[in-house]
């Protein structure tokens, strides 16, 4: 795949993604907070990490420490754009650290 085909795929990921995003942080909950790390994947990170891996890389089973996964959404890595405290606070983001640190590896068919 050539360089530039490559960059505007991650390009259009993140141009696709960001609205949704911006949708579900907006309604985290009634009272703007996240209930829990689950409910922050399931309304975040799950669009693009689910266990089809088809845009951002599988998170489950990896065993990723909660640190980890503060510093790729705070600065961004490759596709996944950084995502400010203003979108996701650092305790909602420790709760989905956790979540995700957790999470078994998919069964595979």
């Amino acid at each position: 795949m050539s360089v530039i085909r490559s960059k505007a795929r991650s390009l259009a990921v993140v141009v696709l993604a960001l609205p949704a995003l911006v949708a579900f942080s907006v309604s985290a909950s009634g009272d703007g907070q996240w209930k829990s790390g689950e409910n922050v994947y399931q309304k975040v990170c799950g669009h693009c990490h689910d266990t089809n891996g088809d845009i951002g890389p599988v998170l489950a089973g990896r065993g990723l420490p909660p640190a980890y996964i503060t510093t790729i959404v705070r600065q961004g890595f490759r596709a996944m754009p950084a995502f400010p405290a203003s979108f996701i606070d650092d305790d909602a983001l420790q709760l989905v650290g956790e979540y995700i640190q957790q999470l078994p590896a998919p069964v595979k068919e």
